[in-house]
């Protein structure tokens, strides 16, 4: 999941809105037959229980971590593509996407003075390296940028910025991470540390993308734990002169090209209608990238295979995208819209699952009012699972926000992922935070949502 320049869903955020039965007279009773089939399937003794947590285990298990420009990264694409064509879905391909090739070499951090004391470190991407012998400095403790800019030069100068900010929200707090190399070397800084956005550690640090800027130095940056962070706000409230020696070796390599990974079912009336279901196929080089974004990119693909399987087919056309690049900037996906924003007409509906696939609660809907009714009608088809509740929000999901800034409605799964950040771009985000009767449950709701939609009488409205 993409960490900064694209505010993600919160939940205090968005409001909650019940739509009124009279903006809309879009008839669900006559999808109520198709949309139990598709959940006895997910479920009980049906015969797709517990695929996707085993297709998807054996995926990251296999794989790993899945970095842009990695091997893990295009051997996974190609592995699927191959898997795709097998299980018989329909215009299986490729679409190329240029890509940064970003390689984490050795880190370490350590408090030399007043004693020596090892930090749990990890670089940010795309972080220039250290020198190769590291960089040994005095910190300045700041818990905002507010209170770095309030320094002076001299105060900044040839100092390891350590940034203790609180966590108040994913959406509030990450703009340390994505900016906090950039502010902090504005006033001299040699280096930027920056407390996990999480708000929950084991002495976990937390990856996730930075930013630059073209005249401002680029200096080095990672992120240390909760634990570290407050370690060293505590020493240095004490007027404590702490001193870190910083070694990171990364390498900015050539750009690579990956793919995004596309299939279809095809519509039976409207073939050239769309309707997206989606997530990330890529993810950072740490964990197995089971969370983030395995677990959306799978229920992506398990639905386009389940309703093949049952051998429904909607009048519109429902496209699976696994999208790559998008921890470093949503890459494929802008380069997906680009190819097509001349044709946005073609885009009914866009769904991504990009926070979380624990227990599904409903759905997060972008769009207008009678959409919004549509939506709420669907979920009446999840009562079964305790799936019906409406979020909605003009921030559905990172991939599909250039369609949804469009006017092109939205969704995306409203879930029980009170603890995703404690796992989120860490050595955590394995295969042990999945469940497979969430992951069956999640299926269910995006199978059947998806087919609802693409297989309507009427368009759904744009917003």
């Amino acid at each position: 999941m993409l960490i900064f320049g694209t505010i993600l869903l919160l939940v205090q955020n968005v409001i909650l809105v019940l739509s009124s039965d009279n903006m809309c007279t879009f008839d669900i009773d006559k999808y109520r037959d198709v949309a139990k089939k598709i959940i006895s399937s997910c479920t009980g003794s049906g015969f797709y229980k517990g695929r996707t947590w085993r297709t998807l285990s054996h995926f990251v298990d296999n794989f790993g971590s899945r970095i842009t420009g990695s091997k893990n990264l295009e051997h996974s694409i190609h592995f699927l593509e191959k898997k795709f064509k097998r299980l018989g879905l329909e215009n299986v391909s490729k679409d190329p996407v240029a890509v940064p090739h970003w390689v984490r070499g050795e880190e370490m951090a350590a408090m030399i003075h007043p004693r020596f004391q090892p930090l749990s470190v990890i670089g940010l991407g795309p972080s220039v390296a250290t020198p190769i012998e590291g960089i040994i400095s005095e910190i300045l403790v700041v818990k905002s940028f507010e209170e770095l800019q309030n320094k002076t030069p001299n105060e900044v100068k040839g100092k390891i910025v350590v940034y203790n900010e609180e966590f108040e929200s994913y959406g509030k707090t990450v703009i340390y991470r994505g900016l906090g190399a950039v502010e902090a070397a504005k006033l001299g800084a040699a280096a930027a540390l920056v407390r996990s956005v999480t708000p929950f550690s084991i002495d976990s640090p937390h990856t996730g993308f930075t930013h630059y800027e073209e005249e401002v130095p680029k200096i080095p940056i990672a992120c240390i734990s909760i634990e570290g962070a407050e370690l060293l706000q505590r020493l240095y409230n004490r007027g404590i002169k702490v001193i870190i020696h910083l070694k990171m070796l990364e390498k900015d390599l050539s750009p690579a090209t990956s793919y995004n990974l596309m299939a279809d079912i095809v519509g039976s009336k409207m073939p050239d209608q769309l309707i997206i279901i989606s997530g990330h196929i890529d993810s950072w080089d740490v964990g197995q990238g089971a969370m983030d974004d395995g677990g959306g990119a799978f229920i992506s693909w398990n639905a386009l295979s389940l309703l093949h399987m049952l051998n429904l087919r909607p009048k519109r056309t429902i496209r699976t995208i696994l999208w790559t690049g998008e921890e470093f900037g949503l890459l494929g996906a802008n380069s997906y819209f680009e190819k097509n924003k001349s044709n946005l007409e073609k885009f009914t509906f866009v769904m991504e699952s990009d926070m979380g696939t624990f227990r599904p609660t409903g759905l997060i809907f972008g769009g207008g009012d009678k959409g919004a009714c549509i939506i709420s009608k669907i979920l009446t088809l999840f009562e079964s699972i305790n799936a019906t509740s409406l979020v909605r929000s003009s921030d559905v999901s990172s991939d599909i926000t250039f369609w949804t800034d469009a006017g092109i409605p939205g969704a995306s799964i409203l879930n029980e992922n009170d603890k995703y950040f404690w796992f989120h771009h860490s050595n955590g985000d394995t295969m042990t935070v999945e469940n497979p009767e969430s992951l069956d449950l999640c299926l269910a709701l995006w199978a059947t949502t998806a087919f609802v939609i693409a297989d309507m009488d009427e368009d759904f409205p744009r917003n």
